[in-house]
């Protein structure tokens, strides 16, 4: 054998004994985990046991980033840690997780990446539905978008929680790549229509006044939906991301086509229970202020005066009454903080209501 040869079997060896010790630790968590859940269950026989613990997850994968040596990305060694978790969560109770479907859409995209891949992932046909699912019981968190950074609030999802009893126990925010895709079998054939959703449109639009100017845009309701039929529709292409193209099996023709390249989403995750502190977190709330001078003032002279650092606020109208106005706020911080808990007294003092959407992690991926 020559050097080369050589000091490849050599690294290959070296390779296969480290394969089988990073198997042997990763069966050693799982146990552990599995021993975690019996615990929990022995303490709490007659109660319903939650083994996810969205606090506890963030705090992990925080400190998986922070002790990273390398070569791999922190990004990369986080998500490897969460696929990892995911599986071991999943050998006592596969968790069930709704998304705003169909399969192949972003919003399932962004909760495989914050559960990983060893949950049950259930499409729903409206952000609604994602909703009631959750409050059933039928499903143990949702996942809905709330914002993009290209087209602003998805207003939807903030109306609902005025309605819900649900509480934010999370967030995670998704890169959005759009690719232009239609079926490997059109051939040369000349293209007719291009289908996506409103907002994909929206956010390629100038990519496609410039290489796609004159084809029929036509409006459907999910990008998975494009392309589903892209798929079967000769002469038509999506515009859509990478998992409905490999789901539907269709070819890109033209990648990354989003006008803004730092085109990202922001998702919520919904659930029953309250989260507690994870050392870095967010606290959402909705606040319904007297309609009179000075009030939007009464609004954010708390936060001033606490030193609290709004991440967003934003106005929807208030199912009350005419020209009655609701605030949606995100702001650092916990509600067992002692200032956050003191800031939210003095709200209360001058709101005509204050709702806890819930405090939860900051997104760690």
């Amino acid at each position: 054998m020559s050097d080369e040869q050589t000091r490849l079997s050599e690294l290959r060896d070296e390779i296969d004994s480290l394969d089988q010790q990073i198997m042997d630790l990763i069966s050693a968590r799982a146990r552990c985990a599995q021993e975690v859940a019996h615990v929990k269950m022995e303490a709490n026989p007659e109660q319903d046991v939650f083994f996810y613990r969205p606090e506890r997850e963030a705090q992990v994968l925080r400190r998986i980033k922070d002790a990273n040596p390398g070569p791999l990305a922190d990004e990369e060694m986080a998500r490897l840690f969460r696929e990892i978790m995911s599986a071991c969560l999943a050998l006592e109770q596969p968790m069930r997780i709704a998304f705003l479907g169909p399969a192949g859409t972003f919003t399932q995209a962004a909760a495989l990446k914050h559960f990983g891949h060893s949950v049950i992932s259930q499409p729903m046909p409206a952000i609604d539905a994602v909703f009631r699912e959750v409050e059933s019981g039928a499903a143990q968190y949702g996942v809905v978008p709330v914002e993009n950074s290209t087209e602003g609030m998805i207003n939807h999802t903030l109306d609902m929680f005025i309605s819900s009893p649900l509480k934010i126990c999370g967030e995670v925010q998704l890169r959005i790549h759009h690719h232009l895709m239609r079926s490997p079998d059109s051939g040369d054939q000349p293209l007719t229509r291009i289908y996506s959703h409103q907002q994909s449109f929206a956010q390629c639009r100038q990519w496609l006044d410039a290489h796609q100017y004159g084809i029929e845009r036509v409006t459907v309701s999910s990008n998975a939906e494009a392309a589903r039929r892209a798929a079967s529709e000769p002469g038509t292409a999506a515009i859509a991301g990478d998992m409905a193209a490999e789901l539907y099996g269709l070819e890109i023709m033209a990648g990354k086509i989003e006008d803004r390249p730092d085109n990202t989403t922001r998702f919520l995750i919904v659930g029953r229970e309250s989260v507690g502190p994870s050392g870095q977190d967010k606290t959402s709330i909705l606040v319904s202020m007297r309609n009179r001078p000075g009030a939007l003032y009464q609004l954010l002279e708390p936060f001033h005066r606490a030193g609290i650092s709004l991440t967003r606020i934003e106005t929807r109208p208030s199912p009350s009454g005419t020209w009655a106005y609701v605030f949606y706020i995100d702001f650092e911080g916990h509600m067992d903080d002692a200032a956050i808990s003191k800031l939210l007294e003095d709200l209360e003092e001058d709101a005509v209501e204050l709702k806890r959407l819930g405090s939860y992690p900051a997104g760690v991926l």
